[in-house]
């Protein structure tokens, strides 16, 4: 496929720049690049040339980043994560992938996959074989003995000591994965790890990280507790995932690094479990429903923080479980406007330019530019208004990726039809009298 050589006209115009909108604004697509993002009255006339396309005011944006994503999970349980086959992995990650693009989010980092999936994804996606986002591939959690992830199931790989982690890590490199996930505490319904509770010793830590970086790789941490998080940023871990905890000690420790880390809380997982919580059998007295209720409003505290000492947050839910649906990622838009307060412009500033700085360090996604990649949204509504409209498929009335333009990929086409709606109809046939 070619990418388009277009001017798309008429826009209400979100470069990611700023947290405002261009009324009448103008996109100038050459190929897989921008050539020209801003008032249409602005346009350069080297553009005069070319197809022009009204979108009758609709709003464009930058494409949204999916900064916490599993895209090999199959919307199942959130206790029965088991390993699937990875044949049945590998087909549910193909629909999840084309069902990300269609919603609006042209990259992912991912922050784990079972088996090898998603590094066979991402080569897929490359060579066009299927739609799906920009990714950056992840493999199975690495965990310590009686960490978050040391349970049945074969989602995660266990080590302990700085060598045997370090042999683990070369492993996923020789398997094409882009980024080394590490749990450095636990989670709060798991008595072997809980919240808080570090997992890794400094030396783990240190190894994991030097022995990634030094062959390109990246980092990516589950770090819920204030240790946890100022232990990833002591030993270099680029992208952390919750920080529900921080003190104001890591506040400062992240802050002399803000350019190079971000803190996605991927508060998908807490804000349905709580209010499924029922449906696992916890009542409103039980010591998960308190946990997690009070989880959520200490990452209310600790997002205001962040945003205060200009550390990036980009979005990204943990979704791909039965509470947190593959589809439903623009959830997390309302959950940064409802529960942190955020304006609509500064959250899809974090679903925009601080997800595509956490997805490309190299600085090519994120905003509408010169010089960066096409990756664009046209959305029939608007979100500075009101930030579910990014929840309804319907509105998002084309996906452009690298110049390449995707229209109806989150709609669920049943492959059974009636005839009449395949074949076109034809004049019944004569019908002959039998010979004499």
């Amino acid at each position: 496929m070619t990418a388009e050589k277009l001017v798309l006209t008429g826009a209400k115009l979100f470069t990611g720049t700023s947290e405002e909108a261009i009324e009448d604004g103008a996109v100038w697509v050459d190929g897989e690049m921008i050539r020209y993002a801003g008032p249409a009255g602005n346009l350069p006339k080297a553009a005069a040339d070319l197809p022009h396309y009204d979108v009758g005011g609709q709003f464009v944006m930058p494409g949204m980043t999916e900064s916490h994503s599993h895209l090999s999970f199959s919307d199942n349980s959130p206790f029965e994560l088991g390993q699937p086959t990875s044949e049945a992995a590998m087909m549910a990650s193909v629909r999840n992938a084309r069902m990300m693009l269609g919603a609006g989010f042209t990259s992912a980092i991912s922050f784990g996959s079972v088996h090898k999936v998603d590094v066979h994804l991402k080569a897929a996606i490359e060579a066009g074989k299927i739609p799906g986002p920009r990714l950056r591939p992840g493999g199975k959690d690495i965990g310590t003995t009686a960490s978050n992830v040391d349970s049945p199931g074969g989602l995660s790989m266990i080590a302990n000591g700085p060598w045997d982690l370090r042999t683990i890590v070369r492993k996923q490199r020789v398997d094409g994965v882009e980024i080394i996930k590490i749990f450095l505490d636990g989670e709060g319904f798991r008595s072997q790890s809980p919240a808080g509770e570090l997992s890794f010793t400094d030396e783990e830590v240190a190894a994991v990280v030097d022995e990634a970086h030094r062959h390109g790789q990246r980092v990516a941490c589950h770090s819920r507790g204030a240790d946890a998080v100022k232990q990833a940023v002591r030993h270099g871990v680029d992208l952390i995932g919750h920080g529900n905890y921080v003190d104001d000690e890591g506040i400062d420790m992240l802050k002399k690094v803000r350019d190079k880390v971000s803190v996605g809380p991927a508060i998908a997982w807490e804000v349905t479990f709580v209010e499924n919580m029922a449906s696992f059998g916890f009542g409103p007295d039980s010591d998960n429903y308190k946990h997690y209720t009070g989880e959520i409003e200490a990452t209310k505290i600790a997002m205001k923080k962040y945003q205060a000492a200009g550390i990036k947050t980009p979005i990204g839910g943990d979704y791909g479980i039965s509470i947190a649906p593959h589809g439903a990622y623009a959830k997390d838009l309302q959950y940064y406007v409802d529960l942190f307060g955020f304006t609509p412009g500064y959250a899809l500033l974090c679903a925009t330019a601080q997800g595509g700085a956490a997805a490309d360090p190299e600085g090519m996604i994120g905003t509408l530019e010169e010089g960066k990649y096409a990756d664009l949204v046209i959305v029939n509504g608007d979100p500075l208004a009101d930030i579910t409209v990014l929840q309804d498929h319907s509105k998002i009335t084309a996906v452009m990726k690298g110049g390449h333009l995707y229209q109806g990929l989150t709609v669920e086409e049943p492959f059974n039809r009636q005839v009449a709606d395949v074949l076109p109809a034809a004049a019944p046939a004569p019908v002959l009298e039998p010979a004499q």
